[in-house]
């Protein structure tokens, strides 16, 4: 069975010459339209904003009327059942007889719930935890979130650890929004192999027929000079022979990560300032040979020795 949302979010229009057009969101109209032909795929959207934008307890209480807004990063989406303490709408304390069945009644609304409910449940926690050990934005710890949901309805979790899907979901995110971790930084703080992550992570881009473009190689220049101090005029050299590579066409199929170490190791050379490799290789999570071999590739394809 299909949930709701990803009827909402996987609607593609029918015709051949749209499929490379996306599907366009008018959140004002509740409506996603075809970019190519402009048909309307989905209408009547359920509006799930906050409406709330005041900053003082008046304000709240004038404007609040829908609650806090839905998120996938909750088991049930923040819609779940909350039957509150002992007593009424006025303060009341309830009477002996009426206690006991409001404590039956929230001990079979926790029964009731299903295993699905309890499995999303300890995922997206580990999500979370995941979310503050790497510093991931929220918007992608959603798109992390909705991914794990059409792995759960695609029923490919059979066979594999929750974590290792959990992790593969968040590095997927990370990779369509253009957020620099690598499969090591997702790996350690999922507490999985990174073997077992790379091969979830294939099953899922080829199951879910997932697009990842590949990581811009400039935002790994930046993580790893600011991880380790480095002079801002040793930053804007990497930029530079980055750039120049990228006009000579010596990037295509080489790791971004060792790409960017490579050219911050020459700035590093040209500024003066003394890095050796080995403390680039630690902090980039790739072999010093790796470094080593791509800024001798640098220097011969740009001529720095000259």
């Amino acid at each position: 069975m299909v949930e709701n949302y990803s009827n909402d979010y996987d609607v593609k229009c029918n015709l051949d010459t749209c499929k490379t057009y996306p599907a366009i969101t008018d959140s004002e109209r509740g409506e996603i339209v075809c970019g190519g032909c402009g048909l309307i795929l989905v209408q009547n959207l359920a509006d799930a904003s906050y409406e709330n934008k005041g900053y003082s307890q008046e304000d709240f209480m004038k404007q609040s009327r829908t609650g806090p807004a839905t998120s996938l990063t909750m088991f049930d989406k923040g819609l779940s059942t909350v039957i509150g303490s002992n007593k009424d709408s006025s303060g009341n304390t309830l009477s002996n007889k009426t206690k006991y069945e409001f404590n039956r009644l929230r001990t079979w609304d926790q029964r009731s719930k299903s295993r699905k409910t309890a499995t999303l449940s300890k995922a997206f926690t580990l999500l979370h935890s995941m979310k503050t050990k790497l510093g991931i934005p929220d918007n992608v710890v959603e798109n992390a979130a909705y991914i794990y949901r059409k792995i759960v309805s695609a029923k490919l979790t059979r066979g594999r650890t929750m974590s290792s899907l959990i992790s593969a979901s968040l590095y997927a995110a990370c990779r369509q929004n253009n957020i620099p971790r690598t499969l090591d930084d997702i790996a350690d703080a999922g507490n999985v192999e990174r073997r077992i992550l790379s091969r979830d992570l294939r099953t899922i881009i080829r199951k879910l027929e997932l697009n990842l473009n590949q990581y811009d190689t400039s935002s790994f220049i930046s993580k790893i000079s600011n991880n380790m101090n480095l002079k801002e005029k040793t930053k804007r050299g990497a930029f530079e022979i980055l750039k120049r590579c990228e006009e000579k066409e010596i990037t295509a199929g080489k790791h971004p990560v060792a790409q960017a170490a490579a050219s911050l190791y020459i700035s590093c050379i040209i500024n003066g300032e003394r890095m050796s490799q080995k403390k680039f290789s630690l902090e980039a999570g790739v072999s010093d040979v790796t470094i080593r071999n791509r800024a001798d590739l640098i220097k011969k394809t740009l001529k720095l020795d000259e």
